[in-house]
């Protein structure tokens, strides 16, 4: 028996590939299905089944288009309703792999047809399960996602997943490995550990959530407590995740043809297509094409554009580095955004050897900042509620990036002002958003929080 877990820090995000005797299965596989058809290969084994243990908000998985390849069967837990052919497995049903069994439990709670799925190894002991979003390290699945007007809410969502944890998971012997589907920094829970894997025993030593003696009350304010809003995407990945999506290669190849600046420009204008700049943060300050969004390949890339682009059909034309025009296109589809139109050849320095206009932004360093705010100038911090409440400048401005949009008319109209994060990215985000909303009054603080506090910068802790 053999079990790997694919993890991906963009989406701090787990899949799994399990193996037993020459038969594999994919929990919760990634949009692009090629490595574990790669990996079956090299390991002469067939993939038997593709298990999912809800359907995803966060991202879009390969479930349909690796089925589609490998004619193994698509598994749900009970609930579920998908549009194309899938085994609905009951509570408690089986499937075996190799020497070893998958063993359906329903969990419902995070979502009605949350499934927990557990690994009962060749000697019959059970040795493993995969939780997916109904328990996380250190936190459960927000309860939220799957609440209907006038037919449940969250709080029975949240009393619905106690029932789960205390019923189905709690009971299971201390020894058996947690594998959940997410990780620290993903928008589906709110307290996640930054490891990847632990035992039964020490989440309930360590999880708030599996507190013996915790009430369902007490667990139903805490766990509702302090929830963000989710991203306007979620319920965009769940409708492609549940009726299906277009093939993966078909994205990708639509996606990267190379546009010359010509044609690059009149596509912008004829479909509306955001114009999104995927390179480094210093190469778009430095010089980028006016009113086109930032957001980074080396940042939290894909949620940042699930939740500030938000609708999935919006096309997208891209700004790449040379070279990464695919991955662009392959991590904007792990998010449902597959009306990608093509990316600029040659990049800026093509469209600047064409005549056309270019815009620039300005950066200054934290010790210029310094001096700067003897003169008490706007501040605007885009980082967290949590990061700002545990330091922050005096008299700095909250404007989370992740909900911008609600403090466009806090931003002064004709006086500069300045915004930084905690590192630099999500700053320069931050200032090409308002930039393309014709607020051209910004000035990035380059390195942000950290080359703040570097500098000497008074700061309110």
């Amino acid at each position: 028996m053999h079990i790997e877990q694919i993890y991906t820090g963009c989406l701090a995000q787990g899949a799994y590939y399990i193996e037993s005797d020459g038969e594999v299965a994919i929990i919760d596989p990634l949009r692009e299905v090629k490595p574990y058809l790669e990996r079956a290969h090299r390991d002469n084994a067939t993939i038997k089944y593709i298990f999912e243990t809800h359907f995803h908000a966060d991202f879009v998985s390969g479930h349909v288009t690796l089925s589609k390849e490998t004619g193994a069967p698509i598994i749900y837990g009970p609930n579920a309703n998908p549009t194309f052919d899938a085994i609905i497995a009951k509570d408690g049903e089986e499937f075996r792999l190799g020497k070893i069994i998958i063993k359906a439990i329903h969990t419902p709670g995070h979502t009605m047809e949350s499934t927990t799925y557990l690994l009962i190894d060749e000697n019959g002991k059970e040795h493993a399960i995969f939780s997916g979003d109904t328990l996380f390290l250190g936190d459960v699945g927000r309860p939220d996602l799957a609440q209907k007007s006038n037919e449940i809410t969250q709080e029975d969502l949240a009393g619905i997943l106690f029932e789960s944890l205390r019923t189905k998971l709690m009971p299971l012997p201390d020894h058996v490995i947690v594998y959940p589907a997410h990780g620290a920094g993903s928008a589906c829970g709110k307290n996640m550990m930054k490891e990847t894997v632990d035992t039964l025993g020490n989440q309930k030593k360590m999880n708030y959530a599996l507190r013996a003696d915790m009430t369902k009350d007490e667990f139903i304010k805490e766990v509702t407590d302090g929830l963000m809003p989710p991203p306007e995407y979620f319920p965009l990945n769940v409708k492609m995740n549940r009726e299906g999506y277009d093939d993966i290669d078909k994205v990708v190849s639509r996606g990267t043809q190379k546009l010359t600046p010509q044609t690059f420009e009149q596509l912008a204008t004829t479909t509306g297509a955001v114009v999104l700049d995927v390179r480094h943060q210093l190469d778009f300050i430095n010089g980028h094409i006016p009113r086109s969004i930032f957001i980074g390949l080396d940042g939290g890339f894909a949620p940042w554009v699930g939740a500030l682009i938000a609708d999935v059909e919006q096309p997208i034309l891209l700004v790449a580095p040379e070279g990464r025009e695919e991955e662009a296109v392959t991590r904007l589809s792990r998010v449902g955004f597959d009306n990608t139109l093509g990316c600029l050849k040659g990049g800026i320095a093509a469209w600047k050897a064409s005549g056309k206009e270019i815009d620039t932004l300005e950066s200054i360093s934290a010790e210029t900042f310094k001096s700067t705010l003897k003169k008490k100038v706007p501040v605007f911090d885009v980082r967290n509620d949590t990061e700002f409440d545990s330091a922050h400048i005096p008299n700095a401005t909250l404007a989370p990036l992740g909900f911008l949009n609600a403090h466009l008319t806090d931003f002064p109209e004709n006086d500069t002002f300045y915004v930084h994060c905690a590192g630099g990215y999500r700053s320069v985000i931050a200032a090409s958003i308002l930039k393309s909303r014709g607020i051209h009054n910004v000035v990035d603080v380059a390195g942000g929080f950290k080359a703040i506090r570097e500098a000497g910068i008074a700061v309110i802790e």
